[in-house]
């Protein structure tokens, strides 16, 4: 199916690896040219080179921190326009609530929270001018289901939520959309940390850790990178104009609520 996105420009921050990178590569597969961030220049750039040595859509890589006034100047300027958004940083600490910071929270709230509608603002007018834009915001399953070592992103991803819930239903009469995309258990560098500290506050082995997140997923395994972009894809399609404000949960039937 044609995603309608074919020379179309994406934004997609924390793009060296994991789910950003799994996200940009679904869209440079649907023909968008990429702006891609990270803070490390060399796995970005690698990043880069593999995507377009796979796709041939331009890739543009700006290594700079998303979270900072002149990284967010740097990323935007490096294209005229941008049509699709996708908002993605490493998630804060694990810990218990009562050793965070007041440094810590507000670190948390500006990357997860602060910079995702920092770059919303900066190019929400030029998507409804052009009556097409797709935001997808990577938030986590923390979202919906609180896990209790990640009091800070719990807090901060939740913030970006209501804001965006009251938002997309003003953009999407332009044909501008807002979504979140909630990952559960993935292989990603973050989760492995999660699993390590998880590890070590119940004194068993990292192996074992990992097998007891595992067997709470009913898929049986941890996600990958690619079929969560391909989701992120779908939502950043021409086919995907009717769908704003919605919280899409991806993982493997963890979450046991009905709604």
């Amino acid at each position: 199916m044609d995603l309608g996105i074919k020379g179309k420009w994406a934004l997609v921050c924390g793009a060296s690896k994991g789910l950003g990178y799994g996200c940009a590569l679904s869209l440079a597969q649907e023909g968008a040219n990429l702006v891609i961030n990270a803070r490390s220049e060399q796995p970005l750039r690698d990043a880069a080179e593999r995507i377009r040595g796979e796709t041939g859509v331009t890739v543009l890589a700006v290594a700079c921190d998303i979270t900072t006034a002149s990284g967010q100047a740097e990323a935007l300027a490096a294209t005229p326009q941008i049509d699709i958004l996708i908002n993605n940083a490493g998630g804060p600490p694990p810990g218990d609530f009562r050793s965070f910071t007041r440094e810590q929270w507000l670190s948390a709230l500006n990357a997860n929270m602060l910079t995702p509608i920092d770059l919303i603002k900066a190019t929400l007018d030029g998507m409804i001018e052009r009556r097409f834009g797709r935001v997808v915001n990577i938030t986590s399953s923390s979202v919906k289901a609180p896990i209790d070592i990640l009091g800070l992103s719990n807090g901060a991803r939740s913030g970006l939520t209501g804001f965006v819930a009251g938002l997309a239903r003003k953009t999407v009469v332009h044909n501008v959309t807002i979504n979140n995309l909630l990952p559960g258990v993935f292989d990603t560098d973050r989760l492995r940390g999660t699993i390590a500290a998880s590890a070590k506050g119940a004194g068993i082995d990292y192996e074992e850790a990992l097998a007891r997140r595992v067997a709470t997923v009913p898929a049986g395994r941890l996600g990958n990178a690619y079929e969560f972009g391909q989701a992120c894809a779908y939502l950043c399609s021409a086919q995907a104009a009717y769908v704003t404000g919605q919280n899409f949960l991806i993982d493997g039937g963890a979450y046991p609520g009905t709604y």
